[in-house]
């Protein structure tokens, strides 16, 4: 699963009987050679469908890490692109392996659940941070990102289709979150990470209840499953222009 260049065994399990912020500050300058890293296929796959609906002004990547998703919005987004993430580590190399000049970027450390901007944002999205979310916290996160964006706005993110039940992937996510789930039941401080608790039919719910317009996108670029549905959507949630 790890390339040469990635974390050894030992870093990773001090990586995760750390805070989740510590555990990212420690593993920032392997990251992007781990499996944890959005494929690039996603973030060209959302990059091309973004271009089809923009341009746009002004994007936010949040939980940006090490900002692969910046370089998504810098792809689209004419004005300025942030990127914002509570890792100082993951900030760091992000800064230092920025390939891309225009337009303006900037890095903010923030939480996500207490975003320090104001509605000034036309598009935010975010790539595989959802898993550090508890299902408790959803609501207010997405509140967060409608009060960011100007009416109009859209928050849009990637969903993979969920491993059936058979298959090997099923069970080997499943039996990850049951380990997180007893590690965080015995040590302190916790380390949110769970594979299985991002449901998208709950996530539009809650995206609704947040004041969001939501549509699902079928990314053609992966294909479909054996029983028709696709393997990737993208979510676009609008702010209506009322608000």
């Amino acid at each position: 699963m790890f390339s040469p260049e990635g974390p050894s065994l030992r870093e990773l399990t001090v990586q995760a009987l750390s805070s989740v912020e510590r555990g990212y500050d420690l593993l920032a300058p392997k990251f992007d050679h781990t499996p944890f890293r959005t494929p690039d296929s996603v973030l060209d796959a959302v990059a091309a469908a973004l271009a089809r609906t923009g341009p746009y002004d002004d994007g936010l990547d949040l939980c940006c890490g090490t900002g692969a998703g910046v370089e998504v919005l810098a792809e689209v987004c004419r004005r300025s692109v942030t990127g914002v993430d509570f890792s100082a580590g993951m900030l760091e190399v992000a800064r230092r392996e920025a390939r891309v000049a225009r337009p303006r970027i900037s890095w903010v450390r923030a939480d996500a659940r207490a975003l320090p901007f104001a509605p000034a944002f036309d598009l935010v999205v975010s790539f595989g941070a959802f898993g550090h979310f508890l299902p408790r916290e959803l609501p207010g996160l997405f509140a967060q990102v409608h009060s960011v964006l100007r009416p109009g706005g859209r928050f849009v993110f990637p969903v993979v289709a969920p491993p059936r039940p058979v298959s090997v992937a099923y069970w080997m996510l499943l039996g990850f979150d049951a380990v997180m789930r007893v590690r965080n039941a015995v040590w302190r401080p916790p380390f949110v990470m769970y594979y299985r608790a991002f449901r998208l039919g709950e996530v539009r719910g809650e995206l609704a209840r947040a004041g969001f317009e939501v549509e699902l996108q079928v990314l053609p670029e992966f294909g479909r499953r054996r029983d028709g549905s696709p393997r990737v959507r993208m979510v676009l949630a609008r702010r209506p222009e009322s608000d």
